[in-house]
């Protein structure tokens, strides 16, 4: 009975450093909605320095597929008659060990490289390969989404207003345009000026920072776009003047306010330190960022506070709510490029306490129920356009999820909104030089002086 009943209720833990075979929310949700099985065949070598770790995180996958994904390990240097067969149908062409991925009559590989950063600087001094960081479980999801939809959505990046760029080498938002990408997203430059409209097949537009405001004519194909069901995910740099954009938002009930978020620190007993860096938290009462509830993220440089006013666009059908707000404390400093200290803790004291927006969601035609999906107007903006620089984001993931989350709720994939797969980094350790002399007399003295004294012991316990 004990036997029968194990079998059928049991949990399973992940012990490993990192929880690296933990599936994220986002790829558990994102099995849920399979409607078919789907095939993996892994054809890994042992010698692959990630093979246990390809083969545990499967493990995971199945597990969590609850019956949509099948297993088959071929070990290519054994079964040669059944990888020649599966290598002929899948058009394989590689000796790299790698997994071929089958669904619906569509198939997609995973190379082990895209699994792993391999550090291979010991290989000249006679050591293996080492792996310096397993990536399995994006590559691989990435692979499913692909898989599964097929063709890639597009997302459109305004350019020509000095927005950061997306070329590979000088784009300092690398990190985010790989993790869109990951989620069978592409990018698409748009320059307004070149366009008399919005290609038909962008179905969302993304403008990050623009220094410069748009000139009429963007303004028309933007509202145009937007009146045709258009998404929109703008994230607004406060310092920027740009108040053709500030007033199109303001025309759906978003203000954004000539201030900036500050809040005093206390660094020791008498000692407080003023900072521009704002912690805020994620409101999980929108789609966009239901699964990120009261998550906390920062949001690096200036921030400005932006006003909702719902009441005033309800009647367009026109619904505002807010998506982020700034942890209590902040207070929003509307002289703030003064250094008057002595104000700016005035104005902190004077700070009545009302949570202070950040981010926000606006629809225009959409369904109060989350359940019902309507082709509709969607917009993000975020009064902060920093916080996705790769700078910034590598320190805190949660504006990454944020990110996907907007994108994927623009997009109407909001089976996709989740706590994405975190970002791998190495293991690393900072010691200072007192600290280096310490573990050196540790290791030089003390580790070989234990075994001299248990020897000592031992011999002192015989002789007697």
């Amino acid at each position: 009975m004990v036997n029968s009943f194990s079998f059928r209720h049991y949990a399973r833990w992940d012990f490993s450093r990192d929880q690296k075979y933990t599936l994220s929310d986002k790829t558990k949700r994102f099995l849920d909605t399979l409607k078919g099985k789907m095939h993996i065949t892994v054809f890994f070598s042992p010698n692959t320095p990630i093979t246990a770790d390809v083969e545990n995180l499967l493990t995971e996958y199945q597990y969590a597929g609850k019956g949509k994904i099948d297993l088959e390990h071929i070990d290519p240097e054994r079964n040669l008659s059944r990888a020649k067969e599966l290598f002929d149908k899948y058009k394989v062409v590689t000796d790299e060990s790698l997994l071929v991925l089958d669904y619906e009559g569509r198939n997609k590989t995973v190379k082990a490289s895209e699994m792993a950063d391999i550090d291979q600087s010991g290989m000249a001094i006679g050591e293996g390969p080492r792996v310096a960081a397993f990536k399995g479980e994006q590559a691989i999801t990435s692979a499913m989404i692909d898989l599964v939809e097929g063709k890639k959505k597009i997302l459109g990046y305004v350019t020509g207003h000095k927005e950061p760029a997306l070329t590979e080498g000088t784009s300092p938002i690398t990190v985010l345009k790989t993790f869109i990408e990951n989620e069978n997203i592409k990018f698409q430059e748009l320059n307004l000026l070149d366009l008399d409209a919005i290609p038909a097949d962008v179905k969302a537009v993304m403008i990050v920072g623009p220094q410069y405001d748009f000139s009429d004519r963007e303004m028309k194909l933007l509202r145009d776009f937007w009146d045709k069901q258009g998404r929109i995910l703008l994230l607004l740099d406060p310092a920027a003047k740009t108040p053709k954009l500030r007033g199109f938002l303001n025309e759906l009930g978003v203000k954004v306010n000539d201030d900036r978020l500050m809040v005093f620190l206390r660094t020791g007993i008498e000692e407080l330190a003023l900072t521009r860096d704002v912690q805020a938290r994620f409101v999980g009462d929108s789609p966009a960022t239901k699964r990120l509830g009261d998550v906390r993220a920062l949001f690096l440089g200036g921030t400005s506070s932006l006003t909702l006013e719902p009441d005033r666009v309800r009647a367009a059908n026109v619904r505002v709510e807010p998506l982020i707000q700034a942890e209590k404390g902040y207070f929003a400093e509307t002289d703030y490029n003064t250094d008057n200290q002595a104000k700016f803790q005035a104005d902190a004291k004077q700070n009545s306490n009302v949570p202070l927006t950040i981010g926000a969601a606006v629809e225009k035609g959409g369904s109060a129920d989350q359940r019902v999906q309507m082709n509709s107007p969607r917009l993000a903006v975020v009064s902060n356009a920093t916080f996705v620089q790769d700078n910034a984001i590598t320190q805190d993931q949660q504006g990454l999820d944020f990110i996907s989350g907007s994108v994927n709720w623009l997009l109407s994939r909001e089976q996709l909104i989740g706590i994405a797969p975190k970002i791998p980094k190495p293991l690393t350790f900072s010691l200072s030089e007192e600290e280096l002399r310490r573990l050196r007399w540790i290791v030089l003295l003390f580790m070989p002086l234990v075994p001299a004294v248990i020897g000592t012991m031992v011999w002192w316990q015989r002789r007697v």
